[in-house]
Formats: C-alpha cells, structure tokens, sequence
C-alpha cells in the first residue's frame, strides 16, 4: 500500500492547524542584534559548514575545569585552593584582597605547585601590581602556569573611572607583561574579556565585539611595549559569558574563534584563540537561589560543547554574596559530571553539521564584526567608551531582554514562572564594596545587572 506524498501546502496546512491557525511567521523572531531566528534550518539555508574545535585538549581532559575563588584573608584562601584542586578543579582564578602583594599572595598559594596547576588572576584595574605579586610567587620557574590576565578595558567599563587615564593603564599592562614574558614563557598575559557587555545586558554581537575591541586594544599596547605581534597573540585570552540560553552560547564561543582568526591575521600571526568561558551572572537569581543550579548546569553545558578552552561556573548562591564552600562544590561537580559522566567533551566540535547551529555561529560573528567594526571606526575602545558610543547600545539592548521577561515572550524558571513562594535561601558570605578610585579617566559605566532582580522586589513587596 502506498501514501500519497504531502504537498508543502499541506504541510503548512498542518503546522498552521497544530498552532492554533497561527502564521509560520510567528515561530521566527528576533533577537536582541536583530538576527531572525526560525523554527527550522535545512540544507537549503545554503549555510557552508563550520568546523570551530579546541585547538588542544587540557591535560588529557577535554577542557579546563577553573574555579573562582574570591577572598581576602590568605589561609581561608588557601584552604579554599586546596579544596578546590583537591576536588577536581585544574586551575584556579583568585580575586580579592590577598592580590594586594606577594607576601598574602604566596600564602594563598602555600602547598599549590604551580608547575602543575595553573594560577591566574582577576584583579581590575591593579591588574600589574598583582602579576607583579603573583611573578615572585611563581619563584622565577620557567615552568610555572602563571596566567596574569590583566584587563583594564573591563575594570574601567564596569566603574566608569581609572586613577589615571585609561591609555596609561594599558601602557603599564603591557609592559608588566613584556617584563615577565622571558622569566614564564608559557604565562599568560592578558584577559581581552567581552563579558562586562554582556553582564549590563548587551547582546551576543555586542559582547562579541567589546572581546575584539579589548583584545585590539591590547595586543597594540603589546607591541607598542617591545612584545611581538606572536607573543602578544599567543599570551591573550578571551572571556566571554554563558548562561542558560546554551544553543546561543555554544554558538557565541565558536562565533568568537572565527573572529580571532579574521583578528590574528590582521596582526600578522594567525595563532588559535584560548577562551575562557565563564557564567553569566545576570541570569542568577537571589531569592531563590536553587534553580541557579539548573541555569548554571546549561551554562557548563553550553561553554564545554561549544569548544571553550577553560569553563568557570559560579557558586549558585553567587547572587547574594561570595559562595562557600559547598556552592563551590557544586559548581565543581558540575563541571566534573559533564566532564566524565555526561562525556560532553568526546568529540572535538559536537556542533559542527548542524544547520541551525552552524548559520547562528555565522550571523553571531558576522554581527559580532559589524559592532567590532564600529567601535575601531570611533577610534577604538577606548575612545569610543570615552565617547558614549556603546553604553546606549547596550542600554537598547537589555531593553529588549527586559521587555521579554515583562510581557512573558521569555521565561525565568523560579522568577517569572514555577515561583516557589516559600522559597530556601542558600548560605553566601557578603560581598566586600569597594570605594570607587576616582581621578584620572571616566565613562558612563557598563553597571552589571541581574534580570531577576524587578521580579524580585515584586515579590518582596507583596
């Protein structure tokens, strides 16, 4: 017995019918760069294959599992690190207080070989001082994983002002580095992070350029200071955000490996982009903190799949304050169940062939490039924060995401949907404010925000 073949109207008869007589059109919408995203992708999209893979594995393992530890007293700190390491974690990333001079720091770091575990920092805009602090930890050993990570673009786009101008921040960053280059060879110098964008509520093309804009920035300042381009090159990073939205996130982290290959040629050195994918910390919620670890879970997913070379997922409690311990080792058993039971990492680009996915990471890059673009037409990112050229983008930006959890066009489970009205709060310690520097330079600042943060109150109010 044979079946007649449905014609394409018949099947447009049938999707209509299965949304209620609902258009086609209304499954596709826009997102906040203004990309259509559609229900379906085919071959017919005519999107030519991607493949954007880690250029190597992390130490046998398909990436690196980095944690974030954040304190200010060297011993907590350091029991933290071993805790850490001990439990799985490959490398760590300290901030804080104990980045103040290398007599805390080395504490901090007391028992942790730093031969085997890479060490890196998050300092702001006292990015030098605390690579110097963390060069005379490393005891001069060639071999030491030291990763300095100084970005001072991102530290002066989150305050909105620097001690000195911001020019002069990434002169001295840049000369930090070529001082240290011969001693760690192997160290890494600078975080070219797009992530202050993101978490103000910039969208993915925004995030994406503000990372090549920084890295730009850099690089220049780099070989203005001695280095060569390779060097420069080789010795940045890139940070990017990842949150429970994970087809764009995985999408985003192979968007920005295309980007750095257009970025290093332009420099004269092709070399691979490392990227650390670290968590978004606008989609937490504080109120009730434990569906942070089904959001968190997506990011993780998001970042290994995606080819991210280090993930960093934050305590789910994050949003009411530094995490303890066990937030931390929830964050690491995450990562550890995707890594050795869920087998996320096996294959190289597990995105690659799909349609969808590959016509995402090409639009994403592409947008990515146009804002880059923009911002070196301004004169760079320096001149263009300066300017005021991308705050108010951002700003129309997470308009949009805000006016998509108002009218119910997006979700947040625990927030805007599924609300537990007698919710258990998870322990957090408080986070240290800090007094702004004031003096030298000044930007409207990229003020980080949380999305859950309205509904919240809301509830809080009733």
């Amino acid at each position: 017995m044979t079946f007649p073949t449905p014609s394409p109207a018949d099947w447009k008869a049938l999707a209509e019918k299965a949304l209620k007589d609902r258009p086609l059109e209304s499954l596709v919408h826009l997102d906040a760069d203004q990309l259509a995203v559609r229900p379906l992708y085919g071959a017919a999209t005519g999107v030519d294959p991607l493949f954007a893979p880690r250029p190597s594995d992390a130490e046998g393992r398909a990436w690196d599992l980095r944690t974030l530890v954040e304190g200010d007293e060297p011993a907590a700190v350091n029991t933290a690190v071993l805790a850490d390491l001990e439990g799985g974690a490959a490398s760590v990333v300290l901030k804080g207080a104990v980045l103040a001079d290398s007599a805390p720091l080395t504490a901090a770091l007391d028992g942790v070989a730093l031969e085997l575990a890479a060490v890196g920092l998050d300092a702001g805009l006292d990015g030098p001082d605390a690579a110097n602090a963390l060069a005379v930890a490393g005891k001069g050993s060639p071999r030491a994983r030291l990763m300095f990570h100084m970005d001072p673009v991102s530290a002066f786009a989150e305050t909105g002002e620097a001690p000195r101008s911001l020019e002069e921040h990434l002169t001295l960053a840049a000369n930090t580095a070529a001082r240290h280059a011969g001693a760690y060879p192997d160290a890494s110098f600078f975080m070219a992070s797009g992530r202050v964008a993101h978490e103000a509520g910039g969208s993915i093309g925004q995030e994406l350029a503000f990372a090549a804009a920084n890295a730009a920035a850099l690089i220049k300042a780099a070989i203005d200071a001695g280095m060569t381009a390779e060097q420069a090159l080789r010795g940045t990073v890139l940070g990017v955000a990842v949150d429970q939205e994970y087809f764009d996130g995985l999408a985003k982290v192979r968007a920005l490996r295309l980007m750095w290959r257009s970025l290093s040629r332009a420099f004269g050195a092709e070399t691979p982009a490392v990227i650390e994918a670290r968590s978004s910390r606008r989609m937490l919620s504080a109120r009730d903190p434990w569906p942070n670890l089904l959001r968190l879970t997506a990011a993780g997913f998001a970042g290994a799949v995606g080819g991210a070379d280090a993930v960093v997922l934050d305590g789910f409690s994050r949003a009411s304050g530094r995490p303890d311990a066990f937030a931390r080792r929830q964050a690491r058993n995450t990562q550890l169940v995707l890594m050795e039971e869920a087998h996320v990492g096996r294959v190289d680009d597990p995105a690659a062939g799909s349609w969808f996915l590959d016509q995402r990471t090409r639009e994403l890059a592409e947008a990515g490039w146009a804002e880059f673009q923009m911002i070196e037409a301004e004169g760079g990112i320096v001149e263009a924060l300066r300017g005021h050229v991308i705050q108010p983008r951002v700003a129309r930006a997470r308009q949009t995401l805000e006016a998509a959890l108002s009218d119910g066009a997006a979700q947040m489970v625990g927030v805007t949907k599924f609300v537990d009205q007698e919710p258990r709060s998870a322990p957090a310690e408080a986070e240290p404010r800090l007094a702004p520097e004031g003096g030298g330079d000044a930007c409207v600042p990229l003020t980080p925000i949380r999305l859950a943060a309205p509904f919240e109150a809301k509830e809080a109010g009733r």
